[in-house]
């Protein structure tokens, strides 16, 4: 082993070492804990089972509770990616002050405690909140609107905090694109519009697959954003994760739900990555 490689092999143990001992291990953990039993005045048996995964997927009320958030995740998904689309065009547009600028009001969502921002919804969406009296105040509606606890504010809020996600990577990728392409397009004839959906949207897919990815996991395993301003009322797969975790202290059964998750958000992203695997090889080509 030449002196070069060597040291590339002990630069790289100590990532090896924080990726066993915090992904590989906890997994494992999670993964052995949801074929236990369930225990009687502990939270798990001695002895090993595939019960839970069978109450999993064969109650009407799991499978929707997981099919709601995976369709939670797709809506936030794309409305992250339509606003965020114009965002990171403007973004990799500007220079000096402005773009800092834009750089500051696009990462303000992730400079707020999740706790604080959550409040901050809560507060504006209630029914004597200021969002209702500006409404009323202008005409739009006669009576206030119930918006906390409701499935739309929990999406409208994962936006929001989301947005970064998905704007930093295709800034990125609209960068990379060379200028000269588009000025080639439209000196051949080519509308802008044309131009846009045949050229710059192609070649900035290698941003927008990363951020749809990391956006749609993220939304799927969110819990303090729902668990606030969702309530009772909206119920997703982290919450009664979490209820079973801590409130009744079934860890087996709470495990279970978590792989199951796990498992959803995981075949999810394969499907999307091997549809969209021929353009990302037409992009880089």
């Amino acid at each position: 082993m030449s002196g070069r490689r060597k040291w590339q092999v002990l630069f790289g143990i100590p990532a090896i070492l924080l990726l066993f001992v915090f992904l590989v291990m906890p997994l494992a953990g999670m993964v052995e804990m949801s074929f236990r039993t369930s225990g009687t005045g502990a939270p798990y048996g001695d002895d090993f089972t595939t019960a839970h995964y069978s109450r999993v997927i064969g109650d009407a009320f799991y499978m929707s509770t997981l099919l709601r958030s995976l369709v939670t995740a797709v809506i936030v998904t794309l409305l992250c990616l339509i606003v965020s689309y114009p965002l990171a065009w403007h973004l990799s547009r500007a220079k000096g002050g402005k773009a800092l600028f834009l750089y500051a009001c696009i990462a303000s969502p992730l400079m707020t405690g999740v706790l604080v921002r959550n409040f901050g919804w809560m507060i504006v969406t209630a029914i004597d909140g200021p969002l209702n009296t500006l409404l009323i105040a202008l005409g739009i509606i006669s009576r206030p609107l119930r918006l906390l606890f409701t499935q739309g504010l929990v999406v409208m809020a994962l936006v929001h905090v989301f947005i970064p996600f998905m704007v930093l990577p295709i800034n990125n990728a609209l960068r990379n694109i060379n200028p000269a392409l588009s000025e080639a397009s439209l000196s051949l004839g080519a509308g802008r519009a044309s131009t846009f959906f045949r050229i710059i949207l192609p070649l900035s897919f290698p941003g927008i697959q990363p951020g749809v990815i990391l956006v749609f996991v993220l939304s799927v395993a969110a819990y303090v954003t729902p668990a606030l301003l969702g309530g009772q009322m909206v119920n997703l797969m982290p919450t009664l994760i979490i209820r079973e975790l801590t409130g009744t202290f079934a860890w087996p059964f709470g495990s279970t739900l978590a792989i199951v998750m796990s498992m959803s958000t995981l075949s999810v992203v394969i499907c999307f990555s091997l549809l969209t695997a021929k353009l990302m090889e037409r992009v880089r080509a």
